[in-house]
């Protein structure tokens, strides 16, 4: 009897442990999902009080993952980076040609970025910029850095073309997009015409 006592007491503390992460896991992803919509929808407008509505939380349970507004835009910002990162490494990394993965990859940037006009105006309101940084800047020129190498290898891009010439075309797609500058899909058949061997 004694052993199955501890051995039940010993588990239901364990158990109520695990819950309490669990929940706050959920909550988090509940907040940034909501974040995300709120801040696509209202831009720089949206406020905290409006997440937590959106979430069907306490302010008090946004505030507790998130300290400030500009850390939740961040996580948020870094929730849409690494899903464009997923997006090359499963649909484009696997193309059979590698010039078509690329151009993949950045139309789905694009079409990323003009969903989300609203939220990149919050980037940019909270951070001067919405360029990526750290980790998830590094995953997505590697990405690009491998259909490159890939497409060098075909002979289909140029043997001068660069990781930091995808880049400069990310951020004129994203200036076309802001600005209402243009057809950002024309953008990136240019772009990707003026890489081609």
């Amino acid at each position: 009897m004694a052993p199955s006592s501890t051995s039940s007491t010993s588990s239901s503390p364990s158990g109520s442990r695990r819950r309490p992460r669990a929940d706050a896991e959920r909550n988090r992803t509940r907040v940034l999902d909501a974040a995300r919509e709120v801040f696509r929808a209202r831009g720089d407008e949206a406020q905290m009080p409006e997440v937590a509505r959106a979430a069907g939380v306490g302010i008090g349970t946004v505030y507790r993952h998130f300290p400030s507004r500009a850390a939740l835009i961040a996580a948020v910002g870094e929730q849409r980076q690494a899903e464009i990162v997923e997006f090359g490494r499963s649909r484009c990394l696997p193309s059979a040609r590698a010039t078509d993965g690329l151009a993949a990859y950045l139309e789905h940037i694009g079409e990323v970025l003009d969903a989300e006009r609203g939220l990149s105006a919050s980037i940019e309101a909270a951070f001067g910029s919405t360029e990526p940084t750290g980790e998830g800047r590094a995953r997505a020129e590697d990405i690009a850095s491998q259909l490159l190498a890939r497409a060098k290898e075909e002979g289909t891009v140029r043997e001068d073309a660069e990781v930091g010439d995808v880049v400069m075309i990310v951020c004129g797609l994203a200036a076309v997009i802001r600005y209402d500058a243009g057809d950002w899909r024309r953008y990136v058949r240019n772009a990707c015409a003026g890489l081609r061997s």
